[in-house]
Parts: C-alpha cells; sequence; structure tokens
C-alpha cells in the first residue's frame, strides 16, 4: 500500500479534508491528520448593521427607484383598470 504525505497550511486544512472526504469510498483506506494543537478560528457571519430592516421602511429609503410604494402600486393598478 502507498503512503502520500502533505504539508497543508491551516487556513486550507478544512478545504483538503473537503476534497479528499468527496472521493470515492474505496480509494482512500485511512485518512490521519496530524494537526497541530492551536484552535481552529471558525467565522461567524456579522452584519453591517444590527438592525432589522423592515419592508415598509425599505420601501421608504429606497433611493434607486427600483421599488415603489404599496399605496403607489396600487393606485398604478386601479388606472389601468
Amino acid at each position: 500500500m502507498n503512503k502520500i504525505t502533505l504539508e497543508v497550511e491551516d487556513k486550507n486544512l478544512e478545504t483538503l479534508l473537503t476534497i479528499v472526504n468527496s472521493l470515492k469510498d474505496d480509494l482512500v483506506v485511512n485518512i490521519k491528520v496530524e494537526a497541530n494543537n492551536r484552535s481552529k478560528k471558525h467565522s461567524k457571519y456579522v452584519p453591517k448593521l444590527n438592525k432589522v430592516t423592515k419592508e415598509e421602511e425599505s420601501v421608504e429609503n429606497d433611493k434607486s427607484g427600483k421599488y415603489i410604494s404599496q399605496s403607489d402600486y396600487k393606485k398604478r393598478l386601479k388606472g389601468k383598470s
């Protein structure tokens, strides 16, 4: 049986393990990871604003003109009929 030894930076370890684990089951017999005892840093999603924007507020603050308010939309629908 042949062995392959890889040296991988900490930031790329998870990516490499994902790739190796996705191989066919009979291709790899054993996976052994000798990781440094450093704590793994997991990135967490941190929103830019800690505010939940409600639908009504997003229409009122829209500067692009892409969306119209609900009342304007209803007026437009009534005008077509």
